[in-house]
């Protein structure tokens, strides 16, 4: 990287947000899922050229799930240039994505942890953690990113195993992982909830997604009383419209992909780059007030 370059990503310089990614319309595509950021009409952005760490998380050790593309990614990246060991889980159909967001930790100088899996199942939620314990040899950063998407016009057409499915990966899952996870978090941990504009605002084809980005909501605010006492944050992310592999796959339809995004104050959809330094901010020692928190980031429009 140049030094012009790199004053340009630092803070000496102003950049417009309006102007700073592209904006719609979009190239309608559609992937089977679950999708591969690396296929997408334009790649999104995850920090892989911009994100410039400061080592505000040298020794710490992070799992996240979803970590091959998206908003997991782009944690993973800044994670590890903030100086952190980083564990990652994804589907196997995701190993082009992930192999690529191994190699951005280990050029990072950090230790990187593939774990491929499906969250659906309980056991691999104990083995995924055990794992990630074993070969980072400690655990104090938890981010439960993954999630099932996928847009249904009505009720009707959701059947019981595509209902079960979403329930399953959003809310099971990280009831499963926090359960394995607890006895090996100290004091100083903290666990980082990934919710939505959806839990405040629900889109009308959105019905099943939207129900476990409440209940997301809610969990990170009853595990942030519960586990306060211990010294253990528990706070959540809420974005807006991001462009990630998941809109593509089936999390929206063709027609709002071309528009994605446009509705935000901003006019374009959030880069998943342009989350990270909120994980980073929540897993930071410095956060040690922010308990029970949803930090939102959504162009101007939704909650909080």
């Amino acid at each position: 990287m140049d030094k012009e370059n790199k004053n340009i990503r630092g803070s000496s310089h102003l950049v417009d947000p309006t102007m700073k990614y592209p904006r719609p319309p979009f190239k309608r595509q559609f992937q089977p899922f679950p999708g591969l950021a690396s296929k997408m009409i334009p790649v999104p952005d995850h920090g892989e050229e911009s994100y410039i760490g400061s080592g505000r998380l040298i020794g710490r050790k992070a799992l996240i799930t979803g970590g091959d593309s998206g908003i997991g990614r782009a944690a993973a990246i800044a994670f590890a240039r903030e100086g952190a060991d980083v564990a990652i889980n994804y589907l196997p159909e995701e190993e082009p994505d992930a192999i690529e967001v191994i190699e951005l930790i280990r050029k990072a100088g950090q230790k990187a942890i593939a774990i491929a899996g499906d969250i659906r199942d309980e056991n691999f939620c104990k083995k995924l953690v055990d794992q990630a314990v074993q070969q980072l040899e400690g655990l104090d950063i938890l981010v439960n990113n993954a999630g099932h998407q996928k847009t249904h016009e009505s009720i009707l057409d959701i059947s019981t195993e595509e209902f079960d499915r979403t329930m399953k990966t959003n809310l099971y899952a990280p009831f499963w992982i926090i359960k394995s996870a607890l006895p090996h978090l100290h004091p100083g941990s903290c666990i980082i909830g990934l919710s939505s504009v959806q839990a405040y605002d629900p889109s009308e084809d959105l019905y099943d997604y939207a129900q476990t980005k409440a209940a997301t909501t809610s969990y990170v605010k009853s595990l942030a009383k519960q586990l306060g006492s211990k010294g253990i944050r528990v706070n959540g992310v809420a974005p807006g419209p991001v462009w990630t592999a998941l809109e593509i796959s089936g999390g929206q339809t063709q027609e709002n992909i071309e528009k994605f995004g446009g509705d935000t104050p901003l006019g374009r959809p959030g880069q998943p780059a342009e989350l990270a330094s909120i994980f980073v901010q929540l897993a930071d020692n410095n956060a040690s007030f922010a308990n029970g928190q949803i930090y939102g980031a959504a162009g101007g429009s939704g909650q909080p």
